[in-house]
This record gives C-alpha cells, sequence and structure tokens, in this order.
C-alpha cells in the first residue's frame, strides 16, 4: 500500500514532499446475530476480517506522517439476500428452501466516513497545507470536496486503482493516475525456450593398420 501511495510523489523534477497520509475505514462490526437460514450464532467479532481489521487498525497507528480516519457501522438490525439469489428467486430458478447461509448477510452501512474526507479535504486545501491531493477512490461522493479543493488551487489527482470510472468525473479532477500493479494487464508471454545445443560428435576413430 505504502508503495503505492508514495509512488505519487515522484514527479520529472524529482520527488514532492509529503504531507499525511489519510487513511479512512469502519471499525469492525462487532456483535453477534443469528443466521435466518441456519439458526448458527454468529459472533461478528471473531471473524477474519475482524481480527484481521483490528491487528491492520494497530499497525497502521503506528506509521509516521498516518492519520487514521475511522467512521461508524449502521446496525442495519436485519439480514438480506444477496442480489443474485434474489434474481434466481424472481426468475423460478430455485426456491426460498434452496438458500444456504452464504446466500444471505447481515445489513450494515458506514457512517461518517465520507464526511470526514471532505472535512479534511477542506482542512487542508483552506489552510495551505499542500499544493497536491491524490484521493484513492472510485465514486462520485468525493465531487463537492474536489471542487472545492480545485478553487483553492490543489491540484487533484483520482487514483482509482484501474477500475473504470464515470466519466463526468473527468471535469472535477486535474489529472487521473494509478500506480499499482494493473490486475487487467495480461502478462507478457514468454520467450521461447532456445533449445539445448546437441553435443559435438566425437572425431571419427582412425583405421588400426594391421601387420
Amino acid at each position: 500500500m505504502f508503495t503505492m501511495l508514495l509512488s505519487h510523489l515522484e514527479n520529472q523534477q524529482g520527488r514532492d514532499e509529503l504531507y499525511r497520509i489519510f487513511f479512512y475505514d469502519c471499525e469492525p462490526f462487532m456483535k453477534k446475530a443469528h443466521n435466518p437460514i441456519s439458526k448458527k450464532s454468529v459472533d461478528f467479532s471473531k471473524t477474519p476480517q475482524a481480527t484481521f481489521r483490528l491487528a491492520f487498525y494497530k499497525e497502521l497507528k503506528k506509521l509516521r506522517k498516518l492519520a487514521l480516519r475511522l467512521g461508524a457501522l449502521q446496525d442495519g438490525k436485519g439480514w438480506e439476500i444477496y442480489t443474485r439469489k434474489v434474481k434466481e428467486l424472481l426468475d423460478g430458478k430455485i426456491q426460498i428452501a434452496d438458500l444456504t447461509e452464504d446466500d444471505v448477510y447481515y445489513d450494515l452501512r458506514q457512517k461518517g466516513v465520507d464526511m470526514k474526507i471532505g472535512l479534511d479535504i477542506a482542512s487542508v486545501a483552506f489552510k495551505k497545507q499542500a499544493e497536491k491531493m491524490v484521493l484513492v477512490a472510485g465514486d462520485t461522493d468525493f465531487v463537492p470536496a474536489a471542487k472545492l479543493a480545485r478553487r483553492e488551487g490543489i491540484d487533484f489527482v483520482l487514483d482509482p486503482m484501474w477500475n473504470p470510472i464515470n466519466p463526468s468525473l473527468f471535469e472535477h479532477i486535474d489529472g487521473l493516475k494509478s500506480t499499482c500493479p494493473n490486475p487487467n494487464r495480461r502478462p507478457r508471454p514468454a520467450a521461447p525456450a532456445t533449445p539445448p545445443t546437441p553435443p559435438a560428435a566425437p572425431p571419427p576413430t582412425p583405421p588400426t593398420a594391421t601387420p
């Protein structure tokens, strides 16, 4: 991650100075709920995702020039069926009895993350703490903040990590650049192996004279 972000500091004149990296996410869901299909109790605080995120945040807090901004998850207090399975139900391909515990998910929604992003962009822009901002995202929620930053003279670059973006976003940014490896790029075919050179044939044995 750091290699990808720091690659944005490179320019034709050398290397820009980093002000700060802001990392936005939500704390993991820590409650229990019963899966409506399997009737099993699910402790979300002990899932691999929750364990990884807590350990990840702990390490991020130790890094220099990085600010961790955590929003909250709003509890939807219910389970939802994945869209693909809803379509199969409506098309008559499956019945309710055919659903498995992996066909449903607990309804959770991020709250406060977009607001934190907007406030940080506005604060940095108004205080002239940076001349260039790079936002790693792919949605349109940042457009108002990007407009404000550009009006304040900020060079605003979007890094969608090679994901396609809405063409309407181009009028609200100053550049588009992805620095992570492109997952859609096909690897170059390997050069054909050179066949080994066969060993040279031994020289013929001269005839032996018989007295």
